[in-house]
């Protein structure tokens, strides 16, 4: 050794010194963030990511910051490939003189899995040259092929999420059978939903198609026939902004675990387009998801149902539908079941709607809660719940119309809210109508449900027998009135029902309102209507007496115009018709 080479050893001894103090302070750090110091594991991540080739790529120059990982030398150098052993020492400066002298080092040999590398032979060279600050070196690169690629950048919990993912294409073959699909998710415990998705979609392929179903055959069924479509519809709603950073399949399992949750939670299955309608507002990750949630709970603690000012109009059609050319805008409707005859007269009105419609039904019973029956008391009410529930899928199964049946508990006001939002349409027994008085008013019922709902309302009077098809709109211009106009267009042109539209007007609505209504339904097409405009201030009276002069069997109006505090102190015209009206009426909101 020359007396040069000996004067670069001893200043490369110096430099291993400074080098492992650098990987002293990297590990003090890694461990205080709770984050990996050492190198990737070259075997580890090798079967964790299914190996499906091998190719040489001969002498290249790699860049050293793709270098994270090692063959059997991993616990020696920190990510940064910074000495961690004392006993490196000669080793480690020996390399570093010949680095800096005219000896040279030959180049190192590496694994390439994805834009990573992993050092097979040649650790020492690449510490001292990122030592020195070089930015490459040259290697004999050995080109690994595995069924999902890794990323310089990516940590072991990234490489735990990309083995989870290789696992699930190792057993579904899915990126072979439909090349370019990415179901790559940052969740990894949810990829046992996707395969779960796929055992019982291949499950009603074969009582469908009446054979056994090859299970690549029902990868790409369920593919292109479930997974898209709900790909589509996120998109469509917008749903990625309110999840940012997470991917289509982490939507796509969440949706999913959301739908069990709700079918648990509500004993009714649902489908994609319903729960995705307020997945973002129960789960979204956005701060103006976060927000809303916290500001609705405090709403709901502050103020009381009777004097919430009730959803604004409209809501529920922003909601459930897209456009008055929706295939059917009740397509689940729910009811509101008890023992009495009333409430079975109330749903053959709600399964003469479903037929029209091809709709479902929603059938909810709300029960008195165990812990304040004694047992005798609940055993009675098990009774009586089994025989509701056995005569309502006797008479939905009668008529054809698909259904669903769920218990809840508490008041029957406070339940039906909390599922409203999952229907289209609330169906129920008008056998206690508001009162005139204010008192009453206040103590009803009812009140929360009529005031907070968000869906429409169809109230069926208990001696009503109507078949649902000639309407009476009691129409003012305002915007609850709207929704009213939009159900009793759609539903003339959809059934060609007849449609009488009453303008009752006063100082606050003009005549002009008659045609806007006409120049809406000629918009739409509706032909079968007549529209009558009267001056009064009895728009009660005048109602009652056009449904009889027309041979109505069906109100459309808007929801309550007063305010919640002024509505319970005066009444309201809803109020009116509620006690009046002799056949269902329909409360749009």
């Amino acid at each position: 050794m020359n007396e040069i080479t000996r004067y670069d050893y001893h200043a490369a001894l110096k430099d291993f010194e400074r080098a492992r103090r650098q990987a002293a302070l990297q590990q003090t750090l890694a461990r205080l963030r709770g984050e990996p110091s050492e190198l990737l594991k070259y075997d580890e991540v090798r079967k964790k990511l299914k190996v499906t080739g091998v190719v040489e790529q001969g002498i290249q120059e790699i860049p050293l910051d793709a270098i994270v990982g090692s063959v059997g030398r991993s616990s020696d150098y920190t990510r940064d490939f910074m000495p961690t052993q004392d006993s490196d020492e000669y080793r480690w400066a020996t390399v570093k003189a010949a680095f800096v002298s005219q000896v040279g080092v030959p180049p190192i040999e590496v694994y390439q899995i994805g834009d990573a590398y992993f050092v097979k032979d040649g650790n020492h060279r690449v510490s001292v040259a990122r030592q020195l600050g070089n930015e490459a070196i040259e290697a004999y690169v050995t080109e690994v092929r595995t069924r999902v690629p890794l990323s310089a950048d990516d940590d072991p919990k990234e490489i735990i999420l990309k083995e989870r993912y290789a696992n699930f294409l190792e057993m579904t073959d899915i990126d072979n059978l439909r090349p370019g699909a990415d179901l790559k998710m940052t969740w990894p415990g949810y990829y046992y939903l996707l395969l779960e998705e796929i055992d019982v979609h291949r499950y009603f392929m074969g009582i469908e198609q009446q054979r056994e179903i090859p299970y690549a055959e029902a990868v790409g069924s369920w593919y292109d026939n479930v997974f898209l479509p709900v790909l589509s519809l996120l998109y469509e709603r917008g749903l990625f902004h309110q999840f940012p950073g997470r991917t289509e399949a982490d939507l796509y399992a969440l949706l999913a675990d959301y739908r069990r949750e709700l079918g648990e939670q509500l004993g009714w299955q649902m489908d994609a387009e319903t729960a995705v309608s307020k997945l973002s507002e129960d789960k979204g990750e956005s701060t103006g998801s976060v927000i809303t949630r916290v500001s609705d709970r405090l709403a709901d603690v502050v103020i009381p149902h009777e004097l919430e000012p009730g959803p604004k109009p409209g809501i529920w059609r922003e909601e459930r539908l897209e456009s008055i050319t929706s295939t059917s805008i009740f397509k689940d409707l729910l009811v509101a079941l008890g023992g009495e005859e009333s409430h079975w007269q109330t749903l053959e009105h709600a399964l003469t709607l479903a037929r029209r419609s091809e709709g479902r039904v929603l059938g909810l019973y709300v029960a008195w809660p165990q812990d304040e029956l004694t047992p005798e008391e609940q055993l009675a009410q098990g009774g009586l719940i089994d025989a509701i529930k056995n005569e309502f899928n006797r008479r939905c199964e009668e008529a054809g119309v698909r259904y669903e049946f769920a218990v809840d508990w508490g008041t029957p006001a406070d339940a039906i809210l909390r599922r409203s939002v999952w229907a289209d349409l609330v169906v129920f027994s008008m056998t206690h109508p508001p009162s005139d008085k204010a008192v009453a008013r206040l103590r009803s019922g009812l009140t929360p449900l009529l005031q907070s709902c968000s869906r429409p309302l169809l109230a069926v009077p208990s001696t009503a027998h109507s078949n649902l098809d000639k309407m009476l709109l009691a129409y003012d211009g305002s915007p609850k009135s709207e929704e009213g106009l939009f159900i009793a267009a759609y539903r003339a042109m959809k059934y060609g029902h007849s449609l009488v539209v009453l303008v009752v007007s006063d100082e606050r609505v003009t005549v002009d309102t008659g045609e806007k209504a006409r120049e809406y339904l000629d918009r739409h097409g509706v032909e079968n209507y007549e529209i009558i405009v009267k001056v009064s201030h009895d728009a009660g009276r005048l109602i009652l007496e056009t449904a009889q002069q027309y041979d109505c069997n069906m109100l459309i109006m808007g929801g309550f115009g007063r305010r919640p505090f002024w509505r319970i102190v005066l009444g309201s015209l809803v109020d009116q018709m509620l006690r009046e009206f002799p056949q269902p009426i329909l409360i749009s909101r």
